[in-house]
């Protein structure tokens, strides 16, 4: 049976390689609806070529001008526009697996809307995780949904988790003889960068990630390590797995993705070509396997496999993320709402590199993060931190 497959953020990195995965599977797979946020005219060369039922812009004006660009096309595509559309191709009926890769906390919502209709979700939105936590992981137990991990990292634990046949997790994974996972990072554009030179980096470098293609917000985390901080959160909820029992390790080749290892002493590790089409392929199919279109790994051209220990003075966002995740409450959704704007004004010229991670430890120093019950609470508490780090940064610029 073909599978209806809707893409939460078709415009972006992940949605792009999304679509062709699937359109080397035209028998397995078939996109039900694309949703994007202003990208019209990228959504629109979607729509005329992969033909799903609806396109959804979270922007209203946009959806309007795909609305009628797709017209004058002669396109029969339903065009929708605003939050409640998003969050209706997300949980809709007709739907059996929901892509979740809209960058950042605007993912949250529609992402639960699939949880809450009890969906196949490949979950490349960390920001759900990071933001709600045990609220999401409630959810999907409660409803039924199926998760199964996008990033690499994760979908490399996934891949390596004693979980057999498993198709996906389901309010957590089983970690029978577990003792350890290892994520793996890149280490980004600055690296080997001392304290000083990180002062003054520019946007443009920043977004130029040695490995991986990925869109500004997300190279600008894995330059900061922040992305690697997010995913250690991420991965916390994910497998059930407790901070101090996720390590973190530099690998710059980005040819092992990450690791578990096991009682017994074993690592299981997953490799590959830095390709987000291999986890797709594969979140896409599991337990089954299919093409992805990546490059295939040639070990006789690997010399050498580096591996270092993060530089936390140099790359605070990490420890950051770790002190956040070990707080509690909702100092995660805290820091990632300060990361957000703080990456944000960078891009913007406004602010330095170094002073994104000022903004998130000023965040977590001055905001409250109490325990909350409802994703609405969640989001007050976002939005307040929102408004906090926007008051802040103005006051640095003055």
């Amino acid at each position: 049976m073909v599978q209806q497959v809707t893409i939460l953020g078709a415009t972006g990195s992940i949605g792009v390689q999304t679509l062709e995965v699937l359109a080397l599977h035209p028998d397995r797979y078939r996109p039900f609806a694309l949703a994007a946020f202003t990208r019209w005219q990228a959504l629109a060369e979607q729509c005329l070529a992969f033909k799903p039922r609806y396109a959804v812009l979270r922007d209203e004006a946009a959806a309007l001008a795909l609305r009628n660009h797709l017209a004058a096309a002669g396109s029969d595509v339903e065009v929708l526009g605003g939050d409640e559309a998003l969050n209706m191709v997300a949980a809709h009926p007709d739907a059996d697996v929901v892509v979740a890769a809209i960058v950042g906390a605007a993912g949250v919502e529609p992402t639960m809307a699939a949880v809450h209709a009890g969906k196949r979700i490949l979950l490349a939105n960390k920001e759900a995780l990071v933001v709600t936590g045990k609220i999401f992981m409630d959810a999907v137990e409660a409803s039924g949904a199926e998760l199964v991990p996008l990033d690499s990292e994760h979908n490399a634990i996934f891949q390596c988790m004693p979980h057999g046949n498993s198709a996906s997790m389901k309010g957590g994974q089983k970690n029978a003889g577990v003792t350890r996972l290892i994520l793996t990072a890149s280490g980004g554009p600055f690296r080997t960068l001392d304290k000083e030179a990180l002062m003054n980096v520019t946007p443009e470098q920043a977004v130029r990630h040695p490995n991986w293609d990925m869109g500004p917000k997300i190279s600008v985390d894995s330059a900061t390590l922040m992305n690697k901080g997010l995913e250690l959160i991420e991965a916390s909820w994910l497998f059930a797995m407790p901070s101090e029992k996720i390590d973190v390790v530099v690998h710059p080749q980005s040819v092992i993705h990450s690791m578990v290892e096991y009682e017994d002493g074993s690592v299981l590790a997953q490799l590959g070509t830095p390709d987000m089409r291999t986890p797709i392929a594969c979140a896409l199919a599991w337990p089954d396997r299919v093409a992805s279109g990546a490059t295939r790994l040639d070990f006789t051209q690997m010399s050498e496999l580096q591996f270092e220990a993060p530089d936390m003075e140099r790359f605070p966002c990490l420890r950051l993320a770790r002190e956040a995740l070990e707080a509690g409450g909702t100092a995660t959704a805290v820091l990632n709402a300060a990361n957000e704007v703080a990456v944000a004004a960078f891009l913007a010229g406004q602010i330095g590199f170094m002073d994104i991670s000022h903004c998130a430890a000023t965040a977590l120093d001055k905001m409250l993060a109490p325990t909350c019950k409802t994703v609405e609470e969640v989001l007050a508490v976002d939005a307040a931190t929102r408004r906090f780090v926007d008051a802040h940064i103005t006051s640095l610029s003055r």
